[in-house]
């Protein structure tokens, strides 16, 4: 298995980061009502929590081998996912009134990001 260069995948990562920045600050804008004012925390705390779990995944290896990309995906995953749901249990008991507009912005930037890791893992394979 090849491995993608860490400075390769930060740079596509932050291009991804920005398109979603700029798609959810149009989205505010057309759609105030429907907009949660969290969108841009929300593509920020994707990236850095992105840019962290790939870098486990990523990070140089002594010996390549197929069991501790699966460890270190695992990890990884399991980090991922204890960050979303300790920053979405957070945001929900502090900001009640706008719980339902954040809810499905995060759903939808939480996918976006998730395809876009499994296409820049499964591309450089």
């Amino acid at each position: 298995m090849s491995k993608i260069p860490i400075r390769k995948f930060a740079y596509r990562l932050m291009i991804f980061s920005v398109i979603m920045a700029v798609v959810g600050v149009i989205f505010q804008l057309l759609l105030p009502k429907f907009a949660s004012p969290a969108i841009p925390f929300i593509v920020i705390f994707f990236f850095l929590i992105t840019l962290f779990t790939l870098y486990v995944v990523l990070r140089k290896q002594k010996e390549p081998s197929g069991k501790k990309f699966i460890a270190g995906y695992m990890i990884s995953r399991i980090v991922k996912m204890i960050s979303i749901l300790i920053f979405l249990i957070l945001y929900l008991i502090f900001n009640k009134e706008d719980r339902w507009n954040f809810a499905v912005a995060f759903l939808i930037i939480y996918f976006a990001y998730s395809i876009f890791e499994v296409f820049a893992l499964k591309k450089e394979q």
